[in-house]
């Protein structure tokens, strides 16, 4: 069966979160439909996201080396008509069926994305959402140029909300420099760039608008996107909240505190619980669902694997 969806996951240094991701994706949308593409920065814990990479074959697995090429070089790789992106900390708790999402996008031309992290209880309140069915089946939509509140108006993002392929190539086509001289003078993979330190180098990518990271990748992406309102179609559709971000530690590295409640969560401490065995209990966040898009660490409950 041909892929219908390319989902770019961005990871580092949280091999059992990402691994949580991954299984509960999985378990709510079928790998016969989706491809996916992990982003992985090496940093920290090379042992455990091997036994990861293991456990997940048809996963392709890229090593980060400069974050914006190889971002665009999978970008360029992918072929299929959808396109999805992932954060590692991001956990699936439920499905919307495929069949009706390909439905609404082929049928309707206000569509500029359908987000698997918005349900009725999201964007209750002062924005404007409008039910509507096919085959029987209930879903919603809102003006993201509208938007109310700040979910409501921001319309792209890493999460998971699905787009057309096409989309996402013409929104990052119009905000990247497509100065060939400029790319080659002061691009990610430039001599000067890469011969300047972390922040100076940064510096120089933002003013000549390289993104260099997920969070540069989304943030200046979607204010393209508020900016240019008017290129775009108005409208994101949704069914109900299937994803959400479970949020206990900071990706960088960290020192155990032992006055520091949240000390089990460092990436160190998860990591070696990760080699341990332990995994995210995805059946008890199925089981107690979020009700937003985020979600403190009452969710996240390990288990031993004696598999």
């Amino acid at each position: 069966m041909d892929k219908k969806i390319s989902n770019i996951v961005f990871t580092k240094n949280r091999p059992l979160q990402l691994h949580a991701y991954l299984e509960s994706f999985y378990k709510h949308f079928s790998a016969d439909l989706i491809q996916t593409y992990l982003l992985y920065k090496p940093e920290l814990f090379g042992e455990q996201y091997q036994q990861l990479f293991q456990k997940f074959p048809n996963c392709k697995v890229i090593e980060e080396t400069d974050f914006h090429s190889d971002f665009l070089s999978i970008l360029n790789e992918i072929n299929t008509e959808y396109t999805l992106f992932g954060v590692d900390d991001v956990v699936y708790f439920d499905s919307v069926d495929f069949a009706l999402i390909d439905k609404i996008f082929q049928q309707k031309d206000d569509i500029f994305g359908f987000s698997l992290r918005f349900g009725q209880n999201i964007l209750s309140g002062p924005d404007e959402v409008e039910e509507l069915k096919i085959s029987d089946q209930s879903f919603y939509r809102v003006d993201w140029t509208n938007g109310q509140t700040p979910n409501a108006r921001y319309p792209f993002e890493l999460c998971a909300t699905i787009y057309k392929t096409g989309l996402i190539k013409k929104i990052f086509k119009s905000t990247m420099n497509q100065n060939k001289l400029l790319q080659e003078l002061f691009g990610p993979v430039s001599p000067l760039a890469k011969a300047l330190g972390k922040k100076q180098r940064h510096k120089l990518l933002k003013f000549f608008g390289y993104f260099f990271s997920p969070n540069t990748l989304e943030s200046w992406n979607c204010r393209w996107c508020q900016n240019h309102a008017e290129k775009l179609a108005s409208k994101l559709y949704f069914q109900k909240l299937c994803a959400s971000a479970i949020q206990v530690n900071m990706v960088n590295t960290s020192t155990n505190n032992d006055s520091d409640s949240c000390a089990e969560y460092t990436v160190e401490a998860l990591a070696e619980k990760y080699r341990q065995g332990y995994r995210l209990n995805i059946d008890a966040v199925v089981g107690d669902k979020p009700i937003d898009t985020h979600c403190s660490k009452e969710a996240f409950k390990l288990t031993k694997n004696t598999k």
